[in-house]
């Protein structure tokens, strides 16, 4: 019964209908939220495994710009802004950035169809009850299906799209994530 109230709850979000009151899971509107660097609080270490079995660790990406996709393979926002996830991912992988996918609601066979479907090249970690998510409460968390957020690379929630996100909203996104405060020695 609660399995089938947040599916319920995920595909209302994934939709763009309004989920029920008191839900906590908002659909995706397309809205955008950058953080000055001042504000900014730690990510949680998010830990898991990947769709390929390999373990993953967000405190590892120290140093690198984090782009976090939460999707799932029966969200058709999802599917739309596959293709331009990869695109951008393949612009930026020698940029230090790290893209990673967070497959959350979803069974191992449909994601990994979802991947090979799309031609996904990042890693994708698996969030089969949404539990990772949840750990970016404190922060700036994901609370729609899709939502990206990024983490700068001193491991801070930099910035947050809900819903389906374009190149250009990415790139961004990730510039805003670089903007950390160099010392001149002046």
């Amino acid at each position: 019964m609660i399995a089938a109230g947040i599916a319920l709850l995920a595909l209302t979000a994934c939709s763009g209908k309004e989920p029920a009151a008191g839900s906590g899971f908002v659909a995706g509107d397309g809205s955008l939220v950058v953080i000055d660097e001042a504000q900014r609080q730690p990510a949680p270490d998010i830990t898991g495994t990947t769709l390929d079995g390999k373990p993953f660790s967000l405190a590892a990406l120290r140093g690198k710009v984090a782009v976090l996709n939460v999707w799932a393979s029966w969200c058709a926002p999802c599917r739309a802004e596959a293709p331009v996830l990869e695109k951008t991912w393949q612009a930026q992988q020698g940029n230090d950035v790290q893209f990673v996918g967070l497959d959350t609601r979803d069974s191992d066979t449909s994601a990994l169809a979802f991947i090979r479907k799309f031609g996904i090249t990042y890693p994708n970690v698996i969030d089969r009850d949404g539990a990772l998510q949840l750990r970016f409460s404190g922060t700036l968390p994901p609370q729609a299906i899709p939502s990206t957020l990024v983490v700068d690379t001193e491991g801070k929630v930099a910035a947050r799209a809900l819903g389906k996100v374009s190149e250009s909203t990415l790139l961004g996104m990730i510039e805003a994530a670089r903007k950390t405060s160099v010392s001149t020695g002046d």
